[in-house]
């Protein structure tokens, strides 16, 4: 009986090194969240290197809906960090598959983009600059989640559909600009080391490290870029110690007793939350973000309950945050927070489940 009471269970297990997909079971036939589109192209494309994303089989719905529309963040207006305005680009007008001849996006690439730094690309124009799309070029990982993009004009075309600015903006890759983020958990407890479990919902308060962004102000996961030649597990770490515990500050003696710590956790089992297009304002038309969210739980406690947070590099501020869905996130954060409540049987919202009784 309880089982009907699930709204959907997502089920994704990842032992160390191997990275599994994402299996999702909707009740009906509604649409799952945008978010998890680029698992269903991933099921269905073979264009997609299996030995580098080690990606299994996804199944979706039949009912999906490709031309649902994806973009929210993406239409950000004026662009982060500017006073660009993005031309405005109608819901059934994000898709490229729709012919829009009046289509006039505004040109922009911020000046520390431009200014040539060692993680942005040149400007397509420029002399000697021949990026390989959709391939591995050198060490810069221009492949894609969704699959294979489409090249127009010799630049890459996101996936996701318009979002009324060309050019990279803040982004310094043409084509997708990959991220990793980790969600560190831990149960909330109380004094006695007993887990708390919200009043209404009755489901045990599962809380993550949060960082607060700089440049924008809105609480997120402490993620950031891939670097190229890095491996996603080695992004995830640096990332986390280097914003979420300050260790690029830390002593030699300082820095080796958090890395070990770190291991312990990242070195267990943990749970691969999602992979493939983010959502994200600094996206546009050329140049869009995609991440792998991986989750490593501390089920004890005892790893993290050892470690000072302390805000470091492109965090404000950091701190641990009770789960629920009043929380407010950066770009699609709040989602992937989501599916780690649910993952783990925690309380996330405080109104009952339609059709389920007890």
């Amino acid at each position: 009986m309880a089982r009907w009471c699930l709204a959907r269970t997502v089920t994704v297990v990842s032992l160390t090194a191997t990275l599994s997909a994402v299996a999702v079971r909707y009740p009906s036939c509604r649409l799952p969240h945008p978010l998890l589109h680029p698992f269903r192209e991933l099921a269905y494309s073979s264009s997609v290197p299996v030995h580098w994303f080690n990606f299994y089989p996804v199944s979706m719905l039949s009912c999906y809906n490709p031309n649902e529309n994806v973009h929210n963040k993406a239409h950000t207006s004026p662009y982060p960090g500017s006073k660009v305005e993005r031309s405005k680009v109608p819901t059934d007008k994000v898709s490229w598959r729709v012919e829009w001849e009046d289509y006039k996006p505004v040109e922009y690439t911020a000046a520390s983009v431009l200014a040539g730094p060692t993680w942005a690309d040149p400007q397509i124009s420029a002399k000697n600059f021949s990026p390989k799309f959709n391939e591995k070029d050198g060490q810069v990982e221009r492949r894609s989640l969704s699959g294979l993009y489409e090249i127009k004009n010799g630049r890459p075309r996101n996936p996701s559909g318009r979002t009324g600015l060309v050019g990279r903006g803040l982004l310094g890759r043409w084509g997708p600009n990959h991220a990793a983020d980790p969600i560190i958990t831990r149960w909330k407890r109380d004094s006695s080391g007993n887990k708390i479990a919200h009043p209404i919902s009755g489901k045990n308060i599962l809380q993550f490290v949060a960082i607060k962004r700089k440049d924008c102000g809105e609480w997120a996961i402490p993620g950031g870029m891939v670097d190229p030649g890095e491996k996603i597990s080695a992004t995830l770490k640096r990332e986390f110690m280097e914003e979420a515990l300050n260790s690029l500050q830390k002593s030699r003696a300082e820095k080796e007793e958090i890395e070990k710590q770190m291991n312990r956790l990242f070195n267990q089992e943990h749970f691969v939350v999602y992979k493939g297009y983010v959502d994200d304002p600094r996206n546009t038309d050329n140049a869009w973000i995609e991440t792998e969210a991986v989750n490593y739980h501390d089920e004890p406690g005892e790893t993290m309950d050892n470690l000072l947070l302390e805000a470091g590099d492109d965090a404000g501020k950091v701190k641990w945050v009770d789960i629920s869905e009043k929380l407010k996130l950066y770009a699609n954060h709040g989602d992937f927070i989501k599916l780690v409540a649910e993952k783990w049987g925690a309380h996330w919202n405080e109104d009952p489940v339609p059709g389920c009784h007890k």
